[in-house]
């Protein structure tokens, strides 16, 4: 990683706090639900409803409030009372309207960074909110670049590269999900580091272990200053 001209970073459970956001509201979902269904298979029937409509809604929390009215109807087939419509649709903006969380230690190793290398925000969701959460989180001053994607495949990462006009191999991107943040990326020659973080989206989990040269894991954002060091 000795030539790197560009850091990507993830934004969501990256950057600053999200997952866990979701969670409390689907722990909420499920309680609306317990008349028609247990806790936990609520929790299965809104993944599913997640998971098939990616290709039409995409990610981030307008798609989970469809979603979640969409299970609603499904599970009571069609005879929820318009209260618990209402209810998922607060739910879902109260997730809009959250504050900020930065996680520990960012806006040092961004101001560490900054003026040396190029800093990108790579992250997937909706574009308004995303927008959102960056303006509130106070660190846009350090990004040469925002880019907000549909999805997170080779392709998106290829097309981000050039037009950043950067050889895969001095690009090095940093985030919380094996699936959307390492894999693609050392699919197209770039770097990858993993920084886990204490709960991932089920959708984001992979079933193997990564070997490969361009991959590091890490514990701490705050551990990529003494590794470009």
């Amino acid at each position: 990683m000795k030539n790197l001209q560009v850091i990507a970073f993830d934004a969501d459970d990256t950057l600053w706090v999200n997952e866990p956001y979701f969670q409390e509201v689907e722990e909420q979902f499920c309680s609306l639900l317990e008349e028609y269904l247990p806790r936990h298979n609520a929790s299965k029937e809104l993944f599913k409803t997640e998971i098939d409509n990616l290709p039409l809604y995409g990610y981030g929390i307008k798609a989970y409030i469809l979603s979640m009215i969409e299970t609603i109807l499904r599970v009571t087939n069609n005879t929820a009372p318009p209260a618990m419509i209402s209810r998922a649709i607060e739910y879902g903006k109260s997730m809009l309207q959250k504050d900020v969380e930065v996680m520990e230690g960012v806006e040092d190793v961004l101001k560490n960074l900054q003026g040396k290398y190029r800093l990108v925000v790579a992250t997937k969701g909706d574009l308004l909110d995303q927008e959102r959460k960056l303006s509130k989180s106070g660190l846009q001053e350090y990004f040469h670049h925002i880019e907000i994607m549909t999805d997170k495949q080779e392709k998106d990462y290829l097309k981000l590269i050039r037009h950043l006009d950067c050889p895969p191999d001095q690009f090095l991107m940093m985030g919380n999900s094996l699936k959307s943040d390492v894999l693609p990326v050392l699919g197209v020659g770039g770097y990858a580091i993993h920084i886990p973080f204490h709960t991932t989206w089920a959708h984001e989990h992979i079933d193997h272990q990564i070997e490969h040269s361009h991959f590091l894991k890490i514990n701490s954002i705050n551990d990529i200053i003494e590794i470009l060091a």
